[in-house]
């Protein structure tokens, strides 16, 4: 009895060579299911999306027998489009971003490094943040710090000293040193060389906290009368809500 097709089963690894695959392939991303060209997918050879349709195949099939890729699907339409017509997308850049790189397409690559998005993450903000001494650091001490309080509360707060300039420094410990509290619960920013302010660190403090998941905003900490300096010059207090 002849079989006139064949349904690979889900995980089984396809065997043999690309070459004699018919030109329209179809394919299971994460869950989306695609149809496209072979010669779409192969359109730069010295991309990864490329090498997986190239020679001996190392990709899995599901069920139907589709090419799986374990990525998000919901990103890929925007790859796929970029193969189709060059056209660079104008959505979900960040997203997007990540699976240019996964599937190393480097002409994509660059052209969205070139958008205001990427641009200003990559040129203006991680280079600002990079010239802050230990500020990935400081943020995993910060979730630390709240959710070492967070026990039975609904909210958890955590004080950040934040010193702008070098001359900062020494009155900053003067400050602390006049702070009613445990000053290894003061994480401290700073100083930087860079032209951002210390309202700008601030939001990228939160910005990166949310990134995540965490609930947070800030204010000015303000401490008790007869505190020799203005406090909220160095000290602000945010705070972490749970629920």
């Amino acid at each position: 009895m002849s079989i006139s097709s064949e349904h690979k089963p889900l995980g089984k690894q396809v065997t043999g060579n690309l070459h004699t695959l018919s030109p329209i392939v179809e394919l299971n991303v994460g869950g989306e299911m695609y149809t496209t060209t072979l010669s779409t997918l192969k359109k730069h050879p010295g991309s990864k999306l490329a090498e997986m349709f190239t020679g001996q195949p190392k990709l899995r099939t599901d069920s139907e027998g589709r090419f799986f890729i374990d990525r998000p699907g919901t990103y890929f339409k925007y790859i796929l489009e970029y193969l189709r017509s060059n056209q660079v997308p104008t959505q979900c850049i960040q997203d997007v971003y990540k699976e240019a790189l996964f599937y190393d397409i480097e002409p994509l690559i660059k052209q969205l490094e070139d958008s205001p998005q990427i641009f200003g993450e990559l040129v203006a903000r991680k280079q600002f943040l990079a010239r802050v001494p230990s500020y990935s650091e400081n943020i995993e001490l910060m979730i630390r710090i709240a959710r070492a309080e967070a026990v039975a509360s609904r909210r958890s707060s955590v004080i950040v000293c934040v010193v702008r300039t070098e001359e900062d420094v020494a009155r900053c410990q003067d400050a602390l040193n006049s702070l009613d509290m445990d000053k290894k619960s003061v994480v401290k920013f700073g100083p930087w060389k860079a032209a951002p302010s210390i309202s700008d660190l601030l939001d990228c403090i939160q910005m990166d906290v949310e990134a995540k998941g965490y609930k947070i905003s800030f204010q000015p900490h303000i401490a008790e009368k007869g505190f020799r300096f203005k406090s909220h010059d160095f000290f602000y207090k945010f705070l972490f809500t749970w629920w």
